[in-house]
């Protein structure tokens, strides 16, 4: 019964919801919402440890999605969605391996009204349905790659316990 979870979403309620905040940065760590993010070089640089010359005005592009899933920036293997990685061995991740948002003076200005939006909506939900998973027939997996990047396949049963 989710009767005791029918409370106002005061600030510190959703701030106490940690594990929430684990699965919305797994989510956003398995599934990122863009590809890559491009940079143009400001000057003349070299790839460390090789012989890769790089100049002013050359575009390279940052793999978020590779970054996101690299073993070597993950103590707990990349391939599994485990939300609790954010609440042990990977709590303190490489910050250039987990780039949702983007990183530096560049990231996204509006990341932490998107990460409270979306707790907000996801918590407001838990209180009013069960989600129940659709089975691995519409949970294929795979991706759909654009300018944003979006599961090809996922599907899931809602069941209303209440109205919103």
């Amino acid at each position: 019964m989710k009767e005791n979870f029918h409370h106002d979403l005061i600030l510190d309620r959703l701030d106490s919801l940690i594990y929430l905040d684990c699965a919305i940065k797994e989510i956003l760590r398995f599934s990122p919402p863009v590809e890559a993010v491009a940079r143009t070089l400001t000057m003349d640089d070299r790839l460390p440890n090789s012989d890769i010359q790089l100049y002013k005005d050359d575009q390279i592009f940052i793999p978020v999605c590779i970054l996101s899933r690299d073993p070597r920036y993950w103590s707990i293997d990349p391939e599994l969605f485990y939300p609790e990685r954010f609440l042990d061995e990977d709590k303190n991740h490489n910050p250039y391996a987990f780039l949702p948002f983007g990183s530096g003076h560049r990231q996204c200005i509006g990341q932490d009204l998107a990460r409270f939006e979306l707790k907000v909506i996801v918590a407001k939900l838990m209180q009013h349905v069960t989600f129940i998973d659709g089975g691995p027939e519409v949970n294929a997996g795979g991706q759909v790659q654009g300018l944003t990047v979006m599961p090809k396949y996922i599907g899931i049963k809602i069941k209303f316990d209440s109205e919103i």
